[in-house]
């Protein structure tokens, strides 16, 4: 495989990379200051899970949040985090489609999943330009 001119492929994964990482940890990180708020409690127990799991995987998802977004934490940590972040989303798609059904409020966790894939993929692409050049 030839390289690219002016290394603009490369260029293009990372912005994609950081601004989906970016907007991921938009989502993730300020939800560890809110999980005890009252609206937090009411949608946890309108989809019925204990607020002791709630606490729980709301510090987990922080530190996963942490995980993804600094630089210097390494591959194979990082992947144990896109991992906990996947199923977490895809979790709360199941949770909210078997409680409210279809709508709209319930593919929000859709959404986010999708921005944790781009994220995952480009920083794959970013690992392999980076073992090759």
């Amino acid at each position: 495989m030839e390289k690219p001119l002016n290394n603009q492929p490369k260029k293009s994964i990372k912005v994609a990379y950081w601004v989906s990482t970016g907007l991921l940890a938009l989502f993730i990180l300020p939800g560890v200051f809110f999980m005890n708020s009252p609206e937090a409690q009411e949608g946890t127990k309108h989809l019925g899970i204990p607020q002791w799991l709630a606490l729980e995987i709301g510090i987990g998802h922080f530190i996963g949040g942490l995980i993804l977004i600094l630089p210097f934490i390494g591959k194979r940590i990082k992947e144990w985090a896109y991992v906990g972040c996947g199923i977490k989303y895809i979790s709360a798609l199941i949770g909210h489609l078997a409680v409210d059904g279809p709508v709209a409020v319930s593919f929000s966790p859709l959404v986010i999943f999708g921005l944790l894939l781009i994220s995952y993929f480009t920083y794959h692409q970013l690992l392999k330009f980076k073992s090759n050049g």
